[in-house]
This record gives C-alpha cells, structure tokens and sequence, in this order.
C-alpha cells in the first residue's frame, strides 16, 4: 500500500500551526513538524503520530532533511515578537524555506499572510505578511497565499486583545481606527481552509482573501463581544491617540506586549476586508461563520477549558528568541534548594506543583507574585496576565503567567523559565521522588545566573523576601498534596 503524502509544517508551536497539525492528521495525512525545539512539542495529545525534526528557517543548512519525501508544507512561521527587525527576519525565512522546497521537488507550499489591499499604505506589519508571500513565490514552487485580518478564536492573539479590553474597561478612549473596517473570521474555517487548500490544486499560485460572514468597524467588534458577555460598554473615539500611546494602554490593560501590541495596532488604519469572490468559487463548501458565531464558539472553549493553543505558545519573551539553557551547576549559577518530606504519593505531590499559576495562584503571598507582574508589566515585559493554557494540564513550552514551562516529567518534575525583565536568567524547579508507601520527597530549587553586578545586587536585595515566598510555597505544596485525595 502506498503512503499518505507526508505534509510539512512550519510553526507547529504557535497558535495556527498547533491546530492545524491534528486537522492534517484526521484528514489521513502523514504530517511532519519542523520547529527549533522539538521539546516544546512535548504534551500535545498529537505528539505521538506526527514526526518532528529539528530545523530554524532562518538557517538554510538545516531545512533539507526536512523535505525528504514532502509533497506540500505549510509556512506558518512569524517573528513579529522576536524584535523590530522582524520584516527582514520574516523575508529572509520565507525566502530559504522556499529554496529548500524547490531544491526538493516540492509541489505545493501554502501560507498564511495578512489581509489588505496591496495598493494601499500599508502599516509596516501588513506589508511585511505581504512581502513574505511574495518572498515565498519566489522559488518555483507553486503557492497559495491565503490573506486573513482578525481570528476570532480561544487564545489568539486578537481575540485576547478584544476580550481584555472589553471585559475589563467599562469606557474606552479609542482613537479613529475604531471606525476601520474589518472582515473577521473564525479560526476554525481558517483551518477549514488551509486543510482544503490540500486537496483544491486550483488554489495553487493564487492568492485568496479569507473572511467571515460580517464586515464590521473595529468598534463593532467590542461592542458584540460586550454584547454576547451582557456587558455595557461605551467607545468614546478621540482625534489623537498615537499607535504607541494605545499599544502602552494594551500592554497595561491585556496581556499583550507593547512590542507586540504597536505593529498590529499600526495596522488598524488600513481597511482589511475581502474584495472578491475567490475563495466563494475555490472552495463553494467553506461556510464562513458570522462575527457572533465565532465569538460565542471561542467563549465555549475558554469556558469549558478547552484551549488548545494560545498566541503565547510561540517562543518569545523579554529574552528574546534564545534556545532554552540546560541548567548545570556551574561558576557564577546561584541555587537555592528546599526540601520537603510529604505524606502523599509522588502523583499527589506533582499535581500540586503542575496547577499553580493562573487562577490558582502562587499559593504563598499572591499579592507580591502580582506587585512582581505589575512591575515588570511597568518595565515593558509580559508580566502575570497571560495566566495558563489549561487549568490542569501542563506542556514544555506553555506560558505560566511570567514563566515559560521549560521541562516536564509527569509525576516527577516541573521546570520553569523565568521570562520577565531581570538582570540575568532565573529558573524555578519542582522535582517530586518517592521515599516509601505514599511518602514522597519535594525538592524546589530556584536558579539564577545573574547579569554583572546589577544582577547580584537584584538576587541579594530581594532574597529576604523570597526566602519568605519559596519557603511557604513548598510548605503549601506539601500541605495542599496531604490533603487533595
């Protein structure tokens, strides 16, 4: 029997790329992920039947042997977090994926860009998803290059910004971007689409504009979220409101960082909206959702804890997009360990550990974990408000409020990386060992290389206080381990 075609896709661990991946296995294709760190693919329910190889678009030398035996690949990849140079880093990636492709007898590559008309002034964000498309035709492989404006789904980055916005300011000043308008669409016929593109060898060499079932004003937008949450909400739009004035208001308020939030909110000037018919006629059986649909389909699945991915999955931080360290003791590393005898099994212990963050908390002193997230919010980083994907559940390369899961062992450890503003690289450790019969031993070490002599004084300065908060968060741990059945 011959084999299913073997897909490959880039960006498995951002926010499309990690649903699209189960979409493409269901439909029977044999799917391949190229990601710089195949550990952050650790937990996905799909892990197992998807193979997974180690590559960076961004180095040419590692991308031919991910395209033994690919037939079409999906380019996913963004780096609008990793900085201000991200066009060029964008290009560049698109244009050495391509190469590889060609060189590999690749049929299709299909991508996902930005919506908006290429004749207009374009923000430096919509312009750069559009020259990346271009960047990608420029090898001999055909390409489809589907154009989208607003996700509304659980966990994007859009949908995010709108749904703090709206739950928690009663009257916004917005400036007149509110009035842009805009055609949203629901992440699932996104995924809808990119999956048909597969099998729909009319869409090759086509760019198709994707949208909902609405065109609505940005306003709008607010105004029926408030309306499906049965909130009252008023816009008071004003003249003047610069894009970094309301993307410092987005970092305060949402989760969002500035450095994120500016190139998206620069791009509210331009209308995004689908000016013609092509996808109707390439794919008659998509039926766009309305704006209200996708909302309601979103909430359902923050409501019932069924977030798959989130915007903050993607690798990106105040340390910007470097690998993950493999902790050693070594010259210059500071650790500090606390041990703990418990009275539970080690599976007690490492579900104790594995559900903080979030709405649970930090269990010792949640009041100075907030202070902590507001003041590195104040210092431009990503602060508390990111919360965590699932309630229970935990994966390498989650976010934890201001922490990046970095590794996990079910039932025997825990590993975070710290990712707010600090002079240095921090770490906090669980690791959970049986000792006998439902006695098991807690071990929690923090971890810091400090950055010169600012770092050292940071760590000795705060270290009473958190001598305090590590001490009685693993007195808790133990005490919340005894007493969960």
């Amino acid at each position: 029997m011959a084999s299913s075609p073997i897909i490959l896709v880039t960006g498995a661990t951002g926010y499309i790329g990690g649903r699209l991946v189960p979409r493409l296995l269901e439909a029977g294709y044999d799917v391949r992920c190229l990601v710089r760190d195949p550990a952050r693919l650790q937990g996905r329910p799909w892990r197992e039947r998807a193979e997974v190889v180690a590559g960076d678009c961004l180095q040419p030398a590692s991308l031919p042997t991910a395209f033994r035996g690919v037939t079409a690949a999906f380019y996913l990849v963004h780096g609008m977090a990793a900085g201000r140079d991200f066009q060029e880093r964008d290009v560049a990636a698109a244009r050495h994926l391509a190469g590889a492709a060609g060189a590999a007898g690749v049929q299709r590559l299909i991508y996902l860009g930005g919506l908006g008309d290429p004749a207009a002034a374009l923000s430096e964000h919509l312009r750069s998803r559009q020259d990346t498309g271009a960047a990608l035709r420029e090898s001999s492989v055909p390409v489809t290059e589907f154009r989208a404006a607003v996700i509304v789904g659980s966990g994007s980055l859009s949908f995010e910004i709108i749904r703090y916005l709206t739950e928690r300011v009663p009257v916004m000043i917005c400036p007149r971007w509110v009035y842009s308008r805009v055609q949203p669409i629901g992440i699932r016929n996104v995924l809808d689409y990119l999956v048909a593109a597969l099998s729909t060898p009319e869409s090759a060499g086509r760019v198709v504009e994707i949208g909902g079932a609405d065109v609505l004003t940005y306003g709008d937008l607010l105004r029926e979220y408030a309306r499906a949450r049965g909130l009252r909400r008023w816009l008071i739009p004003v003249p003047a409101l610069t894009p970094r004035l309301s993307s410092y208001w987005v970092h305060l308020v949402t989760p969002v960082p500035a450095a994120i939030a500016r190139p998206l909110i620069e791009g509210l000037r331009n209308d995004v909206v689908v000016r013609d018919d092509t996808a109707r006629r390439l794919f008659p059986d998509i039926r766009p959702f309305d704006y209200a649909t996708a909302v309601r389909l979103a909430l359902a699945n923050l409501e019932a804890g069924q977030v798959a991915t989130a915007w903050s999955d993607a690798l990106s931080s105040s340390q910007r997009d470097a690998a993950p360290v493999v902790l050693t003791t070594r010259e210059g590393m500071i650790i500090e360990q606390r041990q703990r005898r418990v009275r539970a099994p080690a599976a007690a212990v490492y579900r104790s550990f594995a559900r903080l963050g979030g709405d649970t908390g930090w269990l010792c002193m949640n009041w100075a974990w907030s202070v902590r997230g507001g003041v590195d919010r104040l210092l431009g980083g990503v602060g508390m408000r990111r919360g965590r994907r699932d309630a229970t559940d935990v994966r390498v390369g989650d976010a934890l409020d201001f922490w990046r899961v970095e590794a996990v062992e079910p039932d025997r450890l825990l590993r975070l990386r710290a990712e707010m503003k600090v002079p240095g690289r921090a770490w906090l450790e669980f690791r959970v060992a049986p000792e006998a019969e439902r006695v098991s031993r807690l071990t929690q070490t923090a971890f810091f290389a400090p950055r010169g002599l600012a770092g050292l004084l940071y760590w000795y300065l705060l270290y009473p206080i958190h001598a305090v908060i590590f001490s009685g968060l693993a007195r808790k741990l133990a005490r919340r381990a005894e007493h969960t059945p």
